[in-house]
């Protein structure tokens, strides 16, 4: 039993502008990985300020992809490689906290082409900073990235791990956020922790990370459903994705991840949501006294109420039969989200998961 969490967290208001001092310290120049409207929410003005105020360098790139493709990657790698940087900073959701280090990555490996990216091998990358600006990921305190494949027609997280150094984590930058992204990101933080927990590779020291994540979900639930959403609330979203973060990185995730892959590649269902979907089937078809845990720690009283929430949150799926056949198939010959599963899985279990989606 092991526990390595090497980032260095601060969860905390203005965490970005307190710590400066220590973050600014690891380059000479940094390139600031974002999206069109990801930093636009006070965290791009935060970081940018700090530099400034540290008199160190930087450029942006603030045209991330949602679902960031390898050749995203490689065309940021050689703006990186241009500019001289020798630190990445990600800001945003996944998509661009997960981007920061697949860059990172190749920029140190700047005479590896993309095949690199998933090749085992050397994982040493520049250093990297990230502050979410979505309440969902958990990127800041995990070594994954996950890429689009274009040429597969899928996504998967890179063999690479690469742990950033900080993680800055403020819930003032929910503040801005829409409705539908905060339900839809933390949705997707209820998934990395109920599938962290029910799942071969957790331990003592992970399930007490996701029990106290699924117990903080709970907390938030009532905002979730409603049109008032408090500061307080922000800030419990944001550690909950953080320790869910934490809890994926020990533990990994596994069916429905693996099937929404399929539902936002295929159908371009948001992350979270096509995560949410299939959250009940994994669950119900757990062992009963973790079935019954779980519903307990996230406040539902049977698998019907966890169903008709999610429902409540996300509407239900509208899939046809022909591309439900097509994601069944994927997933039962994706051996790396099948090993994790503590129970045996079929393709009955499965229709199963899209029946309760539907």
């Amino acid at each position: 039993m092991k526990f390595h969490m090497p980032v260095k967290v601060y969860c905390e208001r203005d965490c970005v502008k307190t710590y400066s001092d220590e973050w600014t310290s690891l380059g000479h120049k940094a390139l600031i990985v974002t999206g069109r409207s990801s930093a636009k929410n006070g965290a791009l003005a935060d970081v940018t300020d700090s530099l400034n105020a540290h008199q160190i360098s930087y450029c942006i790139f603030d045209h991330t992809e949602e679902n960031p493709s390898i050749e995203m990657v490689m065309q940021v790698r050689d703006m990186g490689i241009r500019e001289n940087v020798d630190f990445v900073i990600g800001i945003g959701g996944g998509s661009p906290m997960d981007a920061a280090k697949a860059i990172a990555l190749m920029i140190y490996h700047k005479d590896k082409d993309a095949d690199y990216l998933y090749q085992q091998g050397d994982s040493t990358a520049l250093p990297i900073v990230e502050v979410p600006t979505t309440c969902g990921t958990g990127s800041e305190v995990t070594p994954i990235s996950v890429l689009t494949i274009h040429a597969k027609r899928t996504k998967s997280s890179i063999p690479h791990r690469i742990f950033p150094q900080y993680a800055l984590v403020d819930g003032k930058y929910l503040a801005s956020a829409p409705k539908k992204i905060l339900v839809n990101t933390s949705v997707d933080s209820l998934g990395h922790l109920i599938e962290s927990y029910i799942n071969l590779g957790a331990s003592p020291f992970s399930r007490m990370i996701s029990e106290y994540g699924m117990a903080l979900w709970k907390d938030v639930k009532p905002a979730l459903l409603s049109d008032h959403v408090t500061d307080e609330d922000r800030d419990r979203m944001m550690l909950t994705s953080t320790l869910a973060g934490m809890a994926i990185t020990h533990a990994g995730t596994t069916l429905p991840h693996g099937l929404s892959y399929f539902l936002t590649y295929e159908m371009h269902i948001p992350h979270g949501q096509a995560v949410g979907y299939f959250q009940p089937g994994y669950v119900a078809a757990a062992a009963p006294e973790t079935q019954a845990k779980v519903l307990e720690l996230i406040g539902c009283k049977d698998i019907a109420e966890f169903a008709n929430l999610i429902h409540t949150l996300l509407g239900p799926l509208e899939i046809a039969p022909d591309m439900v056949d097509t994601a069944i198939k994927g997933i039962m010959a994706n051996e790396r989200k099948l090993k994790p599963v503590p129970y045996e899985v079929t393709e009955e279990t499965l229709r199963k998961f899209f029946e309760m989606a539907m």
